[in-house]
């Protein structure tokens, strides 16, 4: 098998302090556990920006003060949400495209997300992947239901996407797919040839899909973003355990782990020197 690509979603939208008091909110803090994930293991850092407030944000402005203060400690892949908060505007999403990082999330469909829709009908994907792509960043598919697939390969077939593709298999979010085996092998069946895939676990669920990403050849993310529980009961003390916790798994497995620029040989992606 390819070396194991990880993942860390460090902050997400939805928490704060009240959810668990390990989060990093500030771009310093954030910028200081992206990097303390970085030598533990993960290879892509998946950003999420916070404001003086500590709500979520996609200011481009606060973007590149969160990017430049990662760049200045370590160099891992950069990837950048255009998911931003439920509710935001397409124009608001968009706006960190525009830094031209190594990658940004796109997800491919609207879906039932807990007691919201996270809302991204089929003209805005169009909007979504035309300037993805006129900024030449390659995307993370974001998979929440199956339907989303077929989605993504019809931005393929439209020539807004190019191959190969990167996936990332979302599963176990309330409204959502459940995350189960059955349906993590029904998804990777689906995709494209050539595709490279991770999984995100939500909840409980994320160690027992990082393990099936393991033994099945893809790759995994893990992160606050998607689980603040060590284990039931337990909070995370933060990302680096979750990220430590599968570089154990996989070397259990034998199971060799990429460094970043391994990474970026497996998806495909252009070398970054340091800074931008």
């Amino acid at each position: 098998m390819e070396r194991l690509i990880i993942t860390v979603a460090l902050t997400g939208a939805e928490l704060s302090l009240k959810d668990t008091p390990y989060l990093p909110v500030t771009p310093e803090e954030i910028a200081r556990e992206a990097c303390s994930c970085y030598e533990a293991g993960a290879s892509i850092v998946h950003l999420h920006a916070r404001d003086n407030a500590g709500s979520p944000t996609q200011n481009i402005g606060v973007y590149r003060e969160l990017i430049a203060l990662i760049e200045r400690r370590c160099h891992p892949i950069i990837q950048v949400s255009t998911g931003g908060a439920i509710g935001m505007g397409a124009m608001e999403r968009l706006q960190p495209v525009e830094l031209k990082p190594d990658m940004v999330s796109l997800t491919c469909g609207s879906v039932n997300f807990g007691d919201a829709v996270f809302y991204n009908p089929s003209g805005l994907l169009v909007e979504f992947a035309t300037a993805i792509k006129e900024h030449g960043v390659k995307p993370e598919l974001e998979i929440f239901d199956a339907g989303m697939v077929a989605n993504a390969i019809d931005l393929l077939q439209k020539g807004l996407l190019s191959p190969p593709l990167h996936f990332d298999l979302v599963l176990g979010v309330p409204g959502a797919l459940p995350a189960t085996l059955k349906n993590l092998l029904f998804l990777v069946d689906s995709l494209p040839p050539d595709s490279t895939w991770s999984v995100a676990g939500i909840g409980r669920h994320q160690l027992s899909m990082a393990a099936a990403a393991i033994l099945l050849g893809g790759h995994v993310r893990v992160g606050l973003e998607d689980n603040i529980y060590y284990r039931k009961g337990e909070l995370a003390k933060g990302n680096v355990p979750l990220v430590e916790r599968v570089v154990r798994l996989a070397d259990e497995f034998e199971r060799e782990v990429a460094t970043a620029d391994q990474a970026r040989k497996i998806l495909g992606l252009k070398d970054q020197s340091p800074g931008r």
